[in-house]
């Protein structure tokens, strides 16, 4: 049974004009025990032409300036809406789509709800995948999970808006439903620069790795708790492309002189006395160089340093460049090529250099220290290229120290890892994502199958801190190069199976590359005119209604769209329990001050 409220009175390409009639006004209506929603903007009609149903959309409505006089003398006016077709039933149900177009005087109905649902919840799965109602309607409708989660996702929505709750009601719905299933075949990654989900929220702590990184020294005597640092192999450190995102090389210079070091190290990596040697040998190199170098005295010097010798530390203060005759010098006693003043003068004590117990960190700056020395003696580099770099290897020790560890031991293969970087500095916040991607990244491709058989989702939550073309607190090389490597995740990593899910605030910040290849999106409520630009030159499948509906959306609504959906609907999000909502909370000042007034003096 059906409820009929006008017809068609002209079709212009895409756009119909119905005639409604007057008694359809009315918000709800309940007919042979079925409950139908009126006619109003937003609203969904069926409009029947043969045997199919074409279903519209109303987006406009008016009044006929005509004026009709019923047959009691009341005077009334006719009343118009515009409607937009988006589809049709069938006798398989609804297809998205402009098939056909309906004629004049075609009858309109009302779609009872179940048929509206209908509409929307076609996720054809047995067990419903929901996580709020629809906004309007009020309609409970299940989202298609298997083709949300084999895709990129987006959620985006100004501070307040509730995008952090709809993150989290995603990911936990889908753990609560299919635990099972995913456990051994999939991984989880947050990227948390705020400490959000370093708690009960997701899944169970069984299940869940945190890793809450601090490069705030520890109070003396207290020891770290588990998950203070972050492991990482000794094969995956000693490698090029985690170099340069940790110290920022330079493409030109600095990565070429970095890949030398590595190949050093490879070549002697088993005999434990290599460093040692390696260093003695460019000591000698230093003072018996036919045109020896200034600055290899201060590099000398930091050598002496890392390795802790104070023997080695006092003599090399004894020593000095003789700037004239471009020789180093002791006392009254000048360096020559032959080497006789270094054996007298310095060789002894440089024989009592030990390097064989220090850890990675002190072992990358020695070897970066001494390759540089002996580039500079062949004429191999500028000084002054590759100076930078270790200046930003030796002010970066002291904080990846207290972040990452270098050994054999491997990080738990738990379903969930939370990578919490809220009490670390903002240099290390620039790099530490992008190693931990790369990291994850790298080891998925290197070992899955083809088509892949496991799948890793990497979720950034807060995503403009690392993916902003905006920041000026950074080279513009280096942040091109940061930018390129999460594009390549993002633009290959479907094809191993790697999804990204990114959070922000601030979309108009994020490389447009990167929202272009998003494929689902969860808009929430967004007022700035440079992120609505860039929604509306991103998102294909958003309609010019919902849209509109952007600026103005209630906490936790969102507008839903993507490839994913065949047609964009607007949700309200169902709010989790306290428990389990992220740490993201506004400040109950209501609360908070009546607490302190009541305190005594």
């Amino acid at each position: 049974m059906t409820i009929r409220v006008g017809e068609v009175i002209a079709v212009n390409g895409t756009k119909i004009t119905l005639r409604i009639d007057e008694d359809s006004s009315k918000e709800t209506l309940f007919y042979g025990g079925e409950k139908y929603k009126g006619v109003s903007i937003r609203e969904y009609l069926a409009i029947q032409r043969g045997f199919r149903e074409i279903i519209c959309i109303v987006e406009g409505e008016f009044l006929d300036e005509a004026r009709v006089e019923s047959a009691n003398g009341k005077v009334g006016y006719i009343r118009k809406v515009e409607a937009r077709p988006i589809g049709f039933f069938d006798h398989t149900g609804f297809k998205q789509g402009i098939k056909y177009l309906p004629m004049i005087k075609d009858a309109a109905f009302l779609l009872q709800e179940e048929r509206i649902a209908s509409i929307f919840d076609r996720a054809g799965s047995a067990k419903p995948f929901k996580i709020g109602r629809m906004l309007k309607e009020d309609i409970a409708v299940s989202l298609p999970w298997k083709r949300l989660f084999n895709s990129h996702i987006g959620i985006f929505g100004n501070t307040g808006s509730g995008k952090s709750n709809t993150l989290a009601k995603l990911y936990t719905v889908l753990f609560e439903q299919k635990f099972s299933a995913i456990a051994d075949k999939s991984r989880f990654v947050i990227l948390d620069f705020n400490g959000e989900y370093t708690g009960n929220q997701l899944v169970p702590g069984e299940s869940k790795m945190v890793y809450s990184l601090a490069t705030k020294a520890p109070n003396a005597g207290v020891e770290q708790p588990p998950g203070a640092v972050f492991p990482l192999k000794a094969e995956e450190f000693w490698d090029l492309e985690t170099l340069s995102l940790l110290f920022q090389a330079t493409p030109n210079t600095q990565r070429p002189f970095l890949n030398r070091v590595i190949d050093g190290r490879r070549r002697y990596e088993k005999n434990p006395g290599s460093l040692t040697a390696f260093a003695k040998k460019k000591f000698r190199d230093a003072f018996s160089a036919g045109h020896p170098k200034a600055a290899a005295l201060d590099l000398m010097r930091s050598v002496a340093k890392i390795v802790e010798n104070d023997a080695l530390i006092d003599l090399l203060k004894e020593v000095s460049w003789h700037s004239h005759q471009s020789k180093f010098m002791r006392g009254h006693t000048f360096f020559d090529p032959d080497g006789e003043e270094y054996d007298a003068e310095i060789a002894p004590t440089v024989e009592t250099l030990d390097a064989t117990n220090l850890d990675a960190f002190d072992q990358l700056l020695l070897r970066v220290t001494l390759q540089l020395i002996g580039d500079l003696i062949n004429g191999y580099v500028q000084f002054d290229h590759i100076q930078p770099l270790v200046k930003r290897v030796e002010s970066s020790l002291s904080n990846l120290r207290k972040v990452l560890t270098v050994g054999d031991a491997a990080a738990p293969d738990k379903l969930l890892t939370v990578i919490s970087l809220r009490r670390c500095n903002n240099e290390t916040k620039k790099v530490l994502p992008l190693l931990f991607a790369k990291h994850y990244y790298n080891s998925h491709k290197d070992t899955v199958a083809t088509p892949p058989d496991k799948t890793v989702h990497l979720i950034i939550d807060e995503a403009h801190n690392i993916l902003s073309q905006q920041s000026t607190r950074e080279s513009e090389s280096w942040k091109d190069y940061r930018l390129e490597q999460f594009e390549e995740i993002i633009k290959e990593g479907r094809k191993f199976g790697v999804f990204v899910t990114i959070a922000s605030q601030r979309p108009a910040d994020i490389s447009p590359t990167i929202v272009s290849q998003l494929h689902n999106f969860f808009i929430h409520r967004l007022v700035n005119d440079r992120d609505l630009f860039l929604i509306d030159n991103t998102i294909t499948t958003l309609d010019s209604l919902s849209r509109s509906l952007i600026p103005g959306l209630a906490q936790g609504s969102c507008v839903v769209t993507g490839t994913a959906f065949d047609l964009p609907m607007v949700l309200q999000v169902d709010r989790l329990d306290r428990d389990k909502q992220p740490a993201s909370e506004d400040v109950d000042l209501e609360q908070l001050w009546s607490e302190a007034a009541d305190a005594p003096a």
